[in-house]
């Protein structure tokens, strides 16, 4: 378990932010501050609606505007989300 925490770390900082509307809760999990509980509330809040930008965090139960602050380069925001989303929609 250590050797994939380490891993995604690894994987994480090569290739920069982690994707809050794509990221696993361990790959949540790789970035420093965030534990299994702000991991877990991420996918929480993503469940319901998916990220519009890395400032919606503050949305999220456990993070303020100093944790948004402290987070705010280490997370990124996709749209790919959203466009499947919107495709599964129009199919209705």
């Amino acid at each position: 378990m250590r050797i994939l925490m380490a891993f995604l770390l690894v994987v994480s900082w090569l290739f920069g932010a982690v994707d809050l509307n794509t990221a696993t809760k361990q790959e949540l999990m790789s970035v420093k501050g965030i534990g299994e509980a702000k991991a877990q509330a991420i996918l929480d809040y993503r469940a319901k609606q998916p990220f519009k930008s890395v400032d919606d965090l503050i949305n999220v139960k456990g993070f303020g505007s100093k944790n948004l602050a402290k987070f705010k380069n280490e997370f990124s925001v996709s749209e790919a989300k959203e466009e499947v989303k919107s495709e599964a929609e129009s199919k209705e």
